[in-house]
């Protein structure tokens, strides 16, 4: 048994998807998220910027005694899990990879949509994803410009975001694909407008998958928290606004404070 909390962290409110997977799976848990508000979106942002916020981030976590990180935001994954792996090598890090190996796996038609931000697509380790399960398939790239700054704001469901979906994704769509596999935790929260808008083509959502393997780590270390459960919220920027936007997206109130 291990009361310390779980860290996890993204540059907003993408890796509560992570962490509202994890808290259903793993409800005597508890979780320390850090939104790096201050440097919101991380999306358009050099590989290099992003990787050098990671780092800072996994400090302050480690400095509230974490037992596992989460980097829960494919853009940051992309930029810095290899790297943070090997800076804190007796520290678990568990990262997100585009879902193309279940998607290409799902396709019927062999067209999936991988629906991302420019750094996640951009990096080495979406090309190495692709080159390993996405043989034989199509796999197109659509940057979705401005998605993840809609979700920040909650209008995830208005008539704009709806029309810039089907702006990204209908040609794609018309052209055969079937499976839309989401790149960035800030689209989990998009999933179901998504669905409403293209019936019949799969979603590939990779929160729960990722929760999922956190808690396996946490069991092969013997590292399960006794409970209670629960979440506690930093933010390096205006973290009321922040901690309101948690209550939005329907967590119980939390407290947030600022680094």
């Amino acid at each position: 048994m291990d009361n310390r909390p779980v860290g996890m962290f993204d540059s907003g409110v993408g890796g509560l998807a992570v962490a509202r997977a994890f808290r259903r799976l793993a409800p005597s848990e508890h979780i320390l998220y850090f939104a790096d508000t201050a440097w919101f979106p991380y999306g358009p942002r050099p590989a290099a910027e992003v990787r050098k916020r990671s780092f800072a981030i996994a400090h302050r976590l480690l400095a509230s005694d974490v037992k596992l990180i989460v980097v829960a935001c494919n853009t940051a994954s992309a930029a810095a899990l290899d790297a943070l792996r090997e800076a804190f090598p007796a520290v678990p890090f568990v990262g997100i990879v585009p879902g193309v190996k279940p998607a290409a796996r799902q396709s019927r038609s062999r067209h999936v949509v991988v629906l991302a931000t420019a750094g996640t697509l951009d990096g080495g380790l979406f090309e190495r994803v692709v080159e390993e399960f996405g043989k034989g398939t199509r796999v197109a790239r659509v940057v979705g410009h401005g998605l993840a700054e809609a979700v920040e704001r909650a209008e995830h469901r208005t008539p704009h975001v709806r029309a810039r979906l089907r702006e990204l994704l209908q040609p794609e769509v018309s052209a055969g694909a079937d499976t839309i596999v989401l790149g960035c935790t800030h689209y989990a929260f998009l999933a179901n407008v998504i669905e409403e808008e293209f019936p019949g083509v799969t979603v590939v959502d990779t929160t729960e998958p990722v929760a999922r393997r956190a808690l396996d780590l946490l069991r092969e270390r013997d590292a399960l928290g006794p409970g209670p459960g629960g979440l506690s919220l930093i933010a390096s920027l205006d973290p009321e606004r922040f901690a309101q936007k948690v209550e939005r997206l329907g967590f119980q109130r939390a407290e947030a404070v600022q680094v």
